[in-house]
C-alpha cells in the first residue's frame, strides 16, 4: 500500500478512542500511524496508554496560557508541523478550538461526538436523548468547522435506545459504537472518501 499519512491524537481524559485508533494504526493494512498525541491536561489518563504504546507524547497545558487560547494552539500547531502531521483526530478533547487552529487545519480535524448529530450537540448528550424519549441514539464523527458540533458528517453508528436505559448503560453502549465507527471512518477518510459523497453509517442493535 502506498505510505501511511500521520496523523496526531489529541485528548484531554482517559483516551478510550484514541486505545481504538492505536489498535487499528498498528495493523499494517491500515492507512495511518499515529506520530503524535497531545493532551492540555498533564493528568490524563491516556497518556500512560500512548506511552506504553511507544507513541510520542505532549502536554501542552491551557492552564499555563491563562485566557490566550491563541497563543496555546500555536504552541499545539508548533508541535503538529514538528512531527509532519497531515490529519488531526479529536478523542475526547475537552477544549473548543478557536478559529486560529481550526483554518491552519481547515478540512483536516475529525471529532467524535455521542450523539447523532445534528441532534444534541454539546454536552450530556445521553441524558438529553433519555429526556427528549428519542428511540435511537448514537455517535457521530464530523471535520471539525468554526461551529461547534456542526461541521459535515463523516459517519454515523446508531443503537435503540432501551426502555430500561439509565444515562450510563446507554454512554457504555454507544462507546462501544464509538470504538468501531472511529477507525473505520478514518481509514476512509484517508483514502479519499470525502464528506459530500455516501456517509458511513452503522445501524446496531
Amino acid at each position: 500500500m502506498s505510505k501511511k499519512k500521520r496523523i496526531a491524537i489529541m485528548i484531554s481524559g482517559r483516551g478510550s478512542n484514541m486505545r481504538s485508533l492505536i489498535d487499528a494504526c498498528a495493523k499494517p493494512s491500515f492507512p495511518a500511524s499515529i506520530e503524535l498525541i497531545i493532551s492540555n491536561n498533564p493528568d490524563a489518563e491516556g497518556l500512560e496508554i500512548a506511552r506504553k504504546s511507544g507513541i510520542s507524547t505532549q502536554v501542552i497545558d491551557d492552564y499555563d496560557f491563562g485566557n490566550n487560547r491563541q497563543a496555546h494552539e500555536r504552541q499545539i500547531n508548533a508541535a503538529l508541523q514538528a512531527h509532519h502531521v497531515t490529519t488531526i483526530c479529536l478523542a475526547g478533547y475537552m477544549r473548543l478550538l478557536s478559529p486560529f487552529l481550526i483554518n491552519e487545519w481547515k478540512g483536516k480535524i475529525l471529532n467524535i461526538h455521542p450523539s447523532l448529530l445534528p441532534a444534541f450537540p454539546g454536552l450530556d448528550t445521553h441524558k438529553k436523548a433519555l429526556k427528549k424519549g428519542v428511540k435511537i441514539h448514537g455517535c457521530t464523527i464530523h471535520i471539525v468547522t468554526e461551529k461547534m458540533d456542526d461541521g459535515p458528517i463523516l459517519g454515523q453508528a446508531a443503537i435503540p435506545v432501551l426502555p430500561d436505559d439509565t444515562e450510563n448503560t446507554l454512554a457504555k453502549r454507544v462507546l462501544d459504537q464509538e470504538h468501531l465507527l472511529y477507525p473505520r471512518v478514518l481509514k476512509n477518510f484517508l483514502l479519499g472518501f470525502e464528506a459530500d459523497s455516501t456517509s458511513d453509517t452503522l445501524i446496531n442493535g
